[in-house]
């Protein structure tokens, strides 16, 4: 009996399985110990060695996703060879009778975990033939759990997209987004904003799901687009920012709906408040502001800029978290130049 190789295999088992569980199934728990500090190195490693090149970090995503995959398998199986070794002798094989060495020890964990056995090792004892059915069940687990993972991922990676080609299809900058949306005045034209309710309904309900499925699967604050038009890290502050100057740059009788401008906002909230999982700090300093001399070229009645510069104060530290979001994807504000 070696008991420290029976502790150690216990006790990695423990943390690879609790990290599994964590990251799969657990919906407000965001990443496992494990896979949120790989997510982290990989990403920062990846900046790093890329000087934040776009179609280096746009390999992150599906990098962190192997990786993780990779890791839990390796976890497992050196758990249960750890595990396995601790007896005395726990595995023989079935052609010599000798005791298995390392070598076996690695291979029957690896065809019981993914196979169910072929016969060339065999356990010793009662308690071997369970810890041996129990490597079975952790390897279709994993292999369970992993799929519906990996899909689930992939899948939310396509929304967030769409949601961001959505937005900056409006307007590749807030200015634009908003102006976009103004219809003018006249007698053939719908007045103002009116146009705007249904986008607007449509893009909050799109982002309050991608709150949630950035809540579930932070490991998609890392899944970078080598195409501004196409990252939710970059959509997300030209949303926020056209909210803001709905609410606070046009006039209260000029612009649109407020009741679906504040439930709009609440679904940015919601996505801002997951950003703590992806480690991701608010800046140091604030954005500039939106410029409204751009909207007023467009005939779009705005308040003057003194009263627009004292409302943005109150909104300091909101502002702060969303450039924040941009600089962790490696992007600048304003978020994308026309």
């Amino acid at each position: 009996m070696e008991p420290l190789f029976l502790v150690a295999g216990t006790v990695l088992l423990g943390i690879v399985i609790v990290d599994i569980l964590w990251t799969t199934l657990w919906v407000d728990g965001g990443s496992g110990p494990l896979s949120g500090r790989l997510s982290t190195g990989v990403w920062r490693g990846l900046r790093r060695a890329s000087g934040d090149d776009s179609r280096v970090l746009s390999l992150a995503g599906p990098s962190i996703l192997a990786l993780t995959l990779a890791m839990w398998i390796a976890l497992l199986w050196l758990g249960w060879t750890l595990l396995f070794a601790g007896g005395s002798p726990a595995l023989v094989s079935t052609h010599t009778g000798d005791q298995a060495d390392w070598t076996g020890r690695f291979y029957y964990v690896a065809y019981t975990m993914f196979t169910n056995g072929n016969g060339d090792y065999t356990p010793t004892s009662g308690r071997w033939e369970i810890a041996s059915s129990f490597t079975t069940a952790t390897g279709m687990a994993f292999v369970t759990l992993g799929v519906s993972y990996v899909l689930s991922v992939l899948s939310a990676v396509s929304q967030k997209r769409s949601f961001a080609s959505t937005v900056t299809g409006l307007g590749e900058r807030s200015e634009a987004f908003v102006g976009t949306g103004w219809s003018g005045r006249g007698d053939d034209a719908v007045e103002g904003f009116r146009g705007l309710e249904l986008p607007l309904e449509s893009l909050s309900s799109q982002l309050s799901l991608l709150a949630e499925q950035h809540r579930s699967y932070p490991i998609l604050h890392y899944y970078h687009s080598e195409d501004g038009a196409d990252a939710s890290a970059m959509a997300v502050p030209i949303l926020d920012e056209a909210l803001t100057v709905y609410r606070h740059g046009v006039p209260d009788d000029e612009g649109p709906d407020p009741v679906l401008i504040e439930d709009t906002r609440s679904s940015v909230g919601s996505y801002l408040d997951t950003l703590d999982a992806a480690f991701i700090e608010p800046a140091d300093e604030t954005p500039p502001e939106p410029d409204l001399d751009r909207l007023r070229e467009d005939g779009v009645p705005t308040v003057s800029d003194e009263e627009f510069t004292a409302a943005l104060e109150e909104l300091s530290e909101r502002r702060r978290r969303l450039l924040g979001v941009v600089r962790a994807d490696a992007w600048s504000w304003p978020p994308v130049e026309n």
